[in-house]
């Protein structure tokens, strides 16, 4: 980060929904928000097109397809991927530094050949639903902050503009990525909102102030009876935590 943001252009809204009801809703925050988040569940009911029309609207995207494959792989879904105009793309940070150069690399070609801006690539740390028991059951014998600083090593090795990770462990992030790293944290709730199916989260409030540069809110905002309201509210909280 070169500075902060304004605070309704670091919140990312997640359209983890159906084409028809992520297209409404990107209609309905067009002049509100800057950032959207294209998952998984979109991106694989809609594919390359759904990008292509919210970068037409105006609107920044946040392609969220967590890359983890063999590099040869990786480097060809990231040229894929820069070519449609993204602005961040990630990928899984224990797929290692050289499959994280590989997306910078492919990120890099696809940008050239679409004569756009490559994005920036922040690689996954520690996913929001897990918990320390649940990385035990996979084999890892860290806590969840300590697994985070060694893929975060990793990132850096391969290259990655930042990470995601939860709002746990943004101050960390923050001091190993310097100032003008991308911490991006999902597991964002306001108070008035329930966690879900996500365990280490915080509030706006919590993550802008331990250092995260973007905060990726969805169904707080999505699922709320007024989207636009609750955008506002969490915006709203957002510039408090700056001040």
């Amino acid at each position: 980060m070169t500075g902060p943001a304004p605070a309704r252009d670091r919140i990312i809204v997640a359209l983890d929904l159906e084409p028809a009801a992520a297209r409404e809703m990107a209609n309905a925050l067009r002049g509100r928000a800057r950032w959207l988040k294209v998952g998984m569940t979109l991106f694989y009911l809609a594919g390359p097109q759904i990008v292509r029309e919210l970068r037409d609207a105006g609107f920044d995207v946040f392609l969220d397809l967590k890359l983890h494959d063999i590099p040869h792989q990786v480097q060809g879904a990231a040229r894929s991927a820069a070519s449609l105009g993204v602005q961040m793309l990630t990928v899984h940070a224990s797929g290692g530094a050289q499959m994280i150069r590989a997306a910078v690399e492919g990120a890099r070609e696809g940008a050239v050949a679409a004569a756009c801006v490559p994005p920036a690539i922040l690689a996954v740390t520690v996913l929001t639903s897990m918990e320390d028991a649940t990385l035990v059951s996979v084999g890892v014998d860290r806590d969840a902050a300590a697994q985070v600083e060694l893929l975060a090593a990793v990132a850096r090795e391969g290259g990655a503009n930042g990470v995601v990770c939860s709002p746990e462990e943004a101050a960390a992030m923050r001091h190993a990525f310097g100032t003008d790293g991308l911490v991006v944290t999902p597991g964002v709730r306001p108070a008035w909102a329930l966690a879900g199916d996500q365990s280490r989260v915080a509030t706006p409030e919590e993550a802008v102030r331990a250092g995260a540069s973007h905060l990726v809110v969805g169904r707080p905002i999505t699922g709320a009876d007024d989207p636009l309201a609750a955008f506002d509210r969490i915006a709203e909280a957002v510039e408090g935590a700056e001040t």
